[in-house]
């Protein structure tokens, strides 16, 4: 391929921009890829952002590519792009540890989830692993198998989690791509964190299998640099696979339809603090700013809580029974080797009865139906992502502010789960301390498209946020 028009940056380039210059034969996705890889091997020690990765497979991915594109003939939307896949999901080829030293080390890696292989067979160049905590138990990123991941704004930090390393991954570019999981906000807290876009789905566009023991609390959805390549990758997730057991939406959603020129028309609900979550004041601050951009944009938005009483107790019931059955597959020794925050709510989800769980259920079918009233007078609700800002890498909550567990410091992610409303968060600015602020976009169930037309608009809007080496790197 010829390079005279090859972008001096490779660090800043979209997945989109690539593709586009991939068919001017402008750029290789060869070049591409040892640029990701050789930016990974630097700031890989610092971070610890991958569980594995895979250079040699990807470069010889990324060559298959090269010869595709120079024929004329991609074989699908991401052909060449490199993408990252979270260390919970099955990747054909690649150690799937799910960050628990009770996990396999000599595999066998034979089988793709349908994420991985609706990846795979669009042309994505699977880099590797990243990282996450044990199991995605928990809001930040550390395990007893590899360490503590951090964040690339500082990196004695935490870029939250549960999918930290791809937040990571996607701050400094290593990768163009990542795939995340959330079941209570472990794709949005680590994009608050880390000035990335990610977007949780709706439930049921993006099939799972082997399914979460999180069961119908997890989505599974794309964590980029913009709400642009987020689409672009939606449009090949959100397919289905007969693997997963939970029927989805059966219309097709054109992901990379662009946005209309505003807002104009739009109804957008703005909420602080959900009426019950305490919010530092320097991010409410940055919150309320952008929520004025919205209204440039055309949208009528009304400062209104969405009425409900904070679901805590519902989550955690459920939230604990998922995690009790972890202790009906491992032995004693291998409950041993856990993460005790793990194991502490493993036991105690032993202790929720039928009873509890069934009302918890009873509950969430509540605030479901409540949720889909309130957006058939609003198109969206505006809240922000985090109420704090990234703290120490290591601990499950910040050393201030009486926290005691991660879902303390959560409390506007953790109810679109149990909705199963798609959920994104932009990053919006930065903190008092230089830190990104995420902005967080909740919409009707099935209208994602909502969601991501948003956020397109207000993107030229924000300033774009770059973590300290991404360009140098």
């Amino acid at each position: 391929m010829t390079h005279a028009h090859l972008p001096s940056d490779l660090a800043t380039l979209t997945a989109s921009k690539a593709l586009a210059l991939f068919r001017c034969k402008a750029l290789s996705p060869v070049e591409l890829t040892a640029d990701c890889l050789a930016r990974i091997e630097r700031h890989q020690p610092n971070l610890n952002a991958f569980a594995h990765v895979a250079a040699e497979q990807a470069l010889d991915a990324a060559r298959a590519s090269e010869s595709r594109w120079l024929a004329g003939t991609p074989c699908g939307p991401l052909d060449g792009i490199p993408t990252t896949i979270k260390d919970l999901t099955q990747t054909r080829g690649m150690p799937t540890r799910l960050g628990s030293s009770t996990s396999d080390s000599d595999g066998p890696w034979e089988s793709d989830a349908p994420v991985s292989r609706h990846l795979r067979e669009a042309g994505a160049v699977l880099i590797g692993k990243t990282t996450s905590p044990e199991f995605g138990w928990k809001g930040v990123t550390d395990n007893p198998l590899h360490g503590i991941t951090r964040n690339p704004w500082d990196t004695r930090l935490t870029p939250g989690g549960s999918s930290g390393g791809a937040a990571a991954a996607a701050a400094l570019n290593l990768g163009m791509l990542h795939q995340g999981s959330d079941a209570g906000g472990s794709i949005r807290i680590p994009c608050s964190f880390t000035g990335t876009f990610g977007i949780k789905p709706t439930f049921g566009w993006v099939p799972q299998w082997p399914a979460s023991i999180m069961s119908t609390l997890s989505h599974l959805g794309p964590m980029t640099r913009s709400a642009e390549d987020s689409a672009l990758m939606l449009s090949v997730l959100a397919q289905p696979d007969a693997r997963d057991g939970h029927l989805g939406n059966p219309a097709r959603c054109d992901w990379l339809s662009p946005p209309p020129p505003n807002l104009k028309g739009w109804r957008i609900a703005y909420s602080a603090d959900l009426g019950y979550a305490k919010v530092a004041p320097d991010i409410a601050e940055r919150v309320e700013q952008t929520v004025g951009l919205l209204r440039e944009l055309g949208a009528t938005v009304e400062r209104l809580d969405p009425g409900f009483d904070d679901p805590r107790r519902t989550f955690d019931t459920l939230w604990f029974a998922g995690a009790s059955q972890l202790l009906e597959r491992l032995d004693e020794r291998q409950q041993r080797q856990l993460d005790p925050g793990l194991l502490a709510i493993a036991r105690r989800g032993q202790d929720v009865s039928l009873g509890d769980y069934l009302a918890a259920c009873r509950e969430r079918e509540r605030l479901t139906a409540h949720m889909a009233e309130f957006h058939q007078r609003y198109d969206l609700l505006v809240t922000p992502t985090l109420p704090i800002s990234p703290f120490e890498a290591g601990r499950d909550v910040p050393a201030e502010g009486g926290y005691g567990s991660w879902v303390d410091w959560t409390p506007f992610s953790y109810p679109f789960n149990l909705t199963q409303q798609p959920a994104a968060s932009i990053p919006c600015g930065l903190d008092a301390h230089g830190l990104p602020v995420g902005l967080h976009l909740v919409g009707p169930k099935f209208e994602d498209q909502k969601v991501i037309q948003a956020a397109r608009l207000l993107e030229p809007h924000l300033p774009r946020l770059e973590p300290p080496g991404l360009r140098a790197s």
